[in-house]
């Protein structure tokens, strides 16, 4: 697991004389931008506005999700790297921003260096989905079979969430293991890749379970494996990747942080309301399913 450790600076300028617990103290007096680096409908975008209406209860003030999409979460991410310090602009990250700092040559913003972490929010599987109305396949070693005799003559298209993403990697690392290309039709985020497969433009998904679980369960898509160590509890029956594939495990992330030198004390703050949401069973439960 990639660890961020970073210092986190003194207050702003203009409340220096006052000291970091002024700034805590005041914080916050007027409304928080929780930028998403995806579109709506999507995990992360779903997650974010969990979190947000939990916030507006406990701080008091509207947290108001903005979402900024494309070139893989990067365009969010530096419009957030780059917001005043001042505790009223938060970035929800995720795994694809920790990636995009090797698959990216020149970015704009440094993840590491121009931002301080808040708090983690959770830990979600990806399902490999296909669209049965296009694929036939009952298992995933069906699928593995069908994906391997294609190869070479038909080639199936995945979609994802953009390069970079976990919809990309884990489907990389599952034609590496199979020995398989497909050819990668990316998307600006989760819910168009979603509304791809269900057109019948893409033909193979691995998504957030969060952003395909209704049209599994409406047998719109057919879930075939989940890419955690574990089965998903939702659905015991569908195989983890592993079980068929030793050693296949991608688990992706998301959590909040903020602007590098936002003063510790609002850090904190934020930090300890996140917390107390996520503790709520509401949350526990929503996140869960």
């Amino acid at each position: 697991m990639f660890k961020i450790v970073l210092q986190a600076g003194c207050c702003l300028m203009l409340a220096a004389y006052a000291g970091p617990a002024a700034c805590a103290d005041a914080w916050p007096s007027n409304v928080i931008k929780l930028v998403v680096t995806f579109p709506p409908g999507g995990s992360t975008d779903v997650t974010a506005r969990l979190i947000a209406e939990k916030l507006r209860a406990d701080l008091g003030r509207a947290v108001i999700v903005d979402n900024k999409a494309g070139a893989g979460g990067n365009i969010g991410a530096d419009f957030a790297a780059k917001a005043p310090a001042d505790g009223y602009t938060l970035l929800m990250a995720t795994s694809s921003h920790v990636t995009n700092m090797t698959l990216y040559k020149a970015l704009p913003y440094n993840f590491v260096q121009d931002f301080v972490p808040v708090s983690r929010i959770a830990f979600i599987p990806n399902m490999l989905v296909v669209n049965p109305a296009y694929v036939r396949t009952d298992n995933l070693a069906d699928f593995i079979k069908y994906a391997k005799d294609t190869s070479g003559k038909t080639r199936l298209n995945y979609g994802t969430g953009g390069s970079g993403t976990s919809h990309h990697l884990s489907t990389a690392l599952f034609n590496s293991m199979i020995n398989v290309e497909m050819e990668h039709v990316p998307y600006k985020g989760g819910a168009p890749a979603v509304a791809a497969i269900l057109g019948g433009q893409v033909q193979v998904l691995f998504a957030p379970l969060v952003e395909v679980l209704a049209f599994v369960e409406s047998g719109k898509l057919k879930g075939l494996g989940v890419t955690t160590k574990q089965r998903s509890s939702l659905f015991p029956d569908i195989p983890a990747i592993g079980e068929l594939l030793p050693g296949y495990e991608v688990a992706l992330w998301n959590g909040i942080v903020m602007p590098a030198n936002t003063p510790p004390d609002v850090v904190n703050k934020l930090n300890a309301a996140i917390v107390k949401a996520l503790n709520q069973p509401d949350i526990r439960q929503r996140l869960a399913e």
